[in-house]
């Protein structure tokens, strides 16, 4: 016969089953299925797509949208793993009133792909570097962020321009545009 102590772990490991199972439920539960899931992407994911998850946050808030999204950012590379948003970015979301929160600077996954709706870009660089990533774009889902405006281009990064004004402007641009189409299909 088992002493008590024993049954008591076998007991708590099953609760402990139980409740992760029913969280990672819950989770998709809230994601929900109608959510489109969007992940900017641009090389150290510190500049330009922590600005533009910020930025889309902000818009799909401010149309009453939130709930039908989940945005997140991403880098291609490794050099700025596990930094905060670059300063002189929360510098500029904070002159246009948009709130941000303390993050971590994390690389693209192969899973993103199928975790993910859309995966967007910010230059060329960064399009070559997701779809090698991801081993292609079967399902047309890789597009770079001014793609959906009327004047296609590639966002500069600002890291090199130090031109803050014109990424959060062209960010903006873009950001508007794409939700303006993605309305179209909700």
């Amino acid at each position: 016969m088992m002493p008590l102590i024993n049954y008591i772990f076998i007991a708590a490991f099953i609760i402990l089953i139980w409740v992760n199972t029913n969280v990672i439920i819950v989770k998709n539960i809230k994601l929900g299925v109608h959510m489109k899931k969007v992940l900017f992407i641009c090389h150290g994911n510190i500049c330009r797509s922590t600005m533009a998850e910020f930025v889309m946050k902000d818009i799909v808030k401010k149309r009453g949208l939130e709930n039908d999204f989940y945005i997140e950012s991403a880098a291609t590379h490794t050099d700025a793993l596990g930094s905060d948003t670059y300063p002189a970015t929360k510098e500029k979301l904070r002159e246009n009133d948009i709130s941000f929160e303390k993050r971590a600077a994390r690389q693209i996954r192969k899973a993103d792909y199928e975790n993910f709706d859309y995966l967007i870009g910010m230059d060329e660089a960064n399009r070559r570097n997701i779809k090698k990533a991801m081993g292609g774009d079967p399902d047309g889902k890789i597009s770079l962020l001014l793609d959906h405006t009327e004047h296609p281009r590639e966002i500069s990064d600002p890291w090199y321009t130090r031109d803050f004004d014109t990424t959060y402007n062209e960010i903006t641009e873009g950001t508007n545009a794409f939700l303006d189409k993605i309305i179209k299909t909700l």
